[in-house]
């Protein structure tokens, strides 16, 4: 068993003035936390699930590619927690959440949509960062998609990519 350990996220957002889409995910995995960048751990579906949607090759495995990849195609990439204390990158043993700031992106670009990558995300979401969205009077619909990570095996890359739709939907919609 791995031993509790406090993480701070380590990085920061990707996002511009022309991001559409929010994706969230929980806590970058001990992976990303190396690479400093999100969904590096080789296994996840992260990237080849965009792709597919997308219609483009999976982009280079590093975070300059991948970054510009996501904001090429006006997605904003964070995660809910800025630190937490967790057993290695099991989101189911998070303790003491502390959330990002969201509303940092969503009061500077025009955000349509925020995407949870995992149930943990969007747990943590609705309770920790929905609340600080409302009194704020920000709000974005949220839909909770599966979780890519290799945790998630019993969900096959056909059904991802079927489950991810939505977030082309979001990027195809007409002015908001």
């Amino acid at each position: 068993m791995e031993v509790m350990m406090h993480v701070e996220h380590g990085f920061g957002p990707v996002w511009d003035g022309s991001s559409q889409v929010l994706i969230l995910g929980t806590m970058p995995s001990t992976k990303s936390r190396e690479a400093g960048f999100y969904y590096m751990f080789p296994r996840n579906r992260f990237w080849p699930v965009l792709a597919a949607l997308l219609h483009t090759p999976v982009p280079r495995p590093d975070p300059a590619t991948r970054r510009r990849y996501a904001l090429d195609h006006r997605i904003a990439l964070w995660d809910v927690l800025a630190e937490c204390d967790i057993q290695g990158t099991s989101d189911s043993s998070i303790v003491n959440p502390v959330p990002n700031d969201i509303g940092l992106i969503i009061r500077s670009a025009p955000i349509r949509h925020v995407f949870t990558t995992g149930r943990k995300a969007g747990e943590l979401y609705r309770r920790l960062c929905l609340p600080l969205l409302d009194r704020s009077g920000l709000t974005v619909p949220m839909t909770c998609l599966p979780s890519t990570s290799t945790a998630n095996a019993a969900k096959h890359l056909d059904d991802l990519i079927l489950d991810y739709r939505p977030i082309v939907d979001a990027l195809n919609q007409q002015g908001q």
